[in-house]
């Protein structure tokens, strides 16, 4: 398959992985990752739904695919196409090169049944021309522990708490991870061999914080929560002034939850703890005694793509019930393109091609970004990105399209 200035894309070999993940290196604009996080990325390469673009003997361009499922809302994980390692050299920008991987791996999604595809965005403006939409979103914060303080739910005192091993302790964790997948719209069900990922340690990027570290919550003898971190201690004129940096905190009830966010605010000697890819809305939000000395911090993370709208929109479920027309715009997958019905409430869902005038119009880059209930409809349409065709249309549906909890994606890829 060639692209439209003459290069000509390829399924990635794996005598040319090493060759083509330095090209992937280089277009972020770095030499190499450390050996650790190189091994697991070939480990975790799916060499059948890997692209490389050649030029001669030149490998110009980079892409990918896992085979995920993502939770969507009402429960369901749903098979989603990850997109991944997405690169191209600078010596062959404008060529057409992206378009052409893009155009291969959605098409790929579609051929294996995949209603979705999903990506993080190193430059968000990229992917909205391939129908990606913002779905989710991810709080950080640098938390003064030394001026803020928690309130804390009843029976935390009962919550044990132990230090472990990473390693040690993998399968416990992996077992909390896998019970809350299904409670969180945008969570992805953990395939084999990326439990590997919560362990990847490389000296040369902890910055100077020490190995990673591990605590488990039991209650009543269960392993009912986790968390992992690391510390970096420093020394100024008033003393000590370490920081906390947390890496991931997963906990099956609030007072779990609460107590290992106890445990983070007072570890020795540290004076900040730094926070990342947490949901935008977090419990420890609510318990801090100073929001503001916790200076929390948005971005956007997840964007997905509706390959398959019909099948998409039916295998979630709605919190109101909804019956609506869509006018569906999507030029770069037109087999989407045009109206159907949804009609759907908290039980299930269809949706189906039908002739019947539209009540809503928008693009498949915003149906995206309102799928797991992060965006709201009515914010979309206020940004003129959605229009009311029939009144009441928007309303209706926007609280349908709603999630209880906000959609989050709990790590890269």
């Amino acid at each position: 398959m060639g692209t439209d200035r003459g290069t000509e894309l390829r399924v990635l070999r794996e005598s040319d992985w090493d060759r083509w993940y330095d090209i992937l290196y280089r277009a972020f604009g770095a030499s190499t990752a450390p050996p650790e996080e190189r091994e697991l990325d070939k480990s975790l390469t799916e060499f059948d739904r890997s692209l490389a673009a050649w030029d001669g003997e030149e490998i110009v361009g980079t892409a990918g695919a896992f085979s995920f499922r993502m939770t969507v809302p009402g429960g369901t994980a749903v098979p989603a196409a990850g997109v991944t390692m997405v690169g191209v050299a600078a010596t062959h920008r404008r060529r057409g090169v992206l378009t052409s991987m893009m155009r291969r791996l959605l098409d790929d999604a579609r051929a294996l049944g995949e209603p979705l595809a999903v990506l993080t965005a190193s430059e968000p403006a990229i992917y909205g021309r391939f129908g990606f939409g913002a779905a989710t979103f991810r709080t950080a914060a640098e938390i003064d522990t030394s001026r803020v303080t928690l309130s804390l739910p009843a029976g935390v005192e009962e919550v044990r708490l132990r230090y472990a091993a990473p390693a040690d302790v993998l399968d416990a964790c992996e077992a909390v991870y896998a019970a809350l997948v299904p409670l969180r719209p945008g969570m992805l069900v953990r395939q084999p061999g990326w439990e590997r990922a919560g362990l990847l340690d490389p000296e040369s990027e902890r910055g100077g914080a020490s190995a990673l570290q591990c605590v488990v919550a039991e209650r009543n003898g269960e392993v009912t929560g986790y968390v992992r971190f690391r510390t970096k201690i420093d020394w100024g004129a008033g003393g000590h002034d370490g920081t906390v940096r947390l890496k991931d905190l997963a906990a099956l009830d609030p007072v779990t939850e609460a107590a290992l966010w106890r445990f983070l605010f007072g570890i020795d000697l540290m004076t900040t703890l730094s926070v990342d890819t947490r949901p935008v809305d977090d419990a420890w939000q609510y318990m801090v005694s100073d929001i503001r000395r916790c200076r929390p911090r948005q971005r956007d993370d997840a964007y997905v793509r509706l390959v398959d709208v019909d099948a998409a929109l039916a295998a979630r479920t709605y919190q109101a019930p909804v019956d609506v027309v869509l006018e569906v715009e999507d030029t770069f997958c037109p087999w989407n393109a045009g109206r159907r019905r949804l009609t759907g409430d908290a039980k299930g869902a269809s949706c189906e091609r039908t002739s019947d005038a539209a009540d809503l119009s928008l693009s498949v880059r915003d149906l995206g970004a309102a799928y797991l209930g992060g965006a709201t409809l009515l914010s979309l349409a206020a940004a003129g990105r959605v229009r009311e065709l029939r009144p009441g249309a928007l309303a209706e549906a926007s609280v349908a399209f709603g999630s209880p909890v906000a959609p989050w994606l709990p790590h890269g890829f």
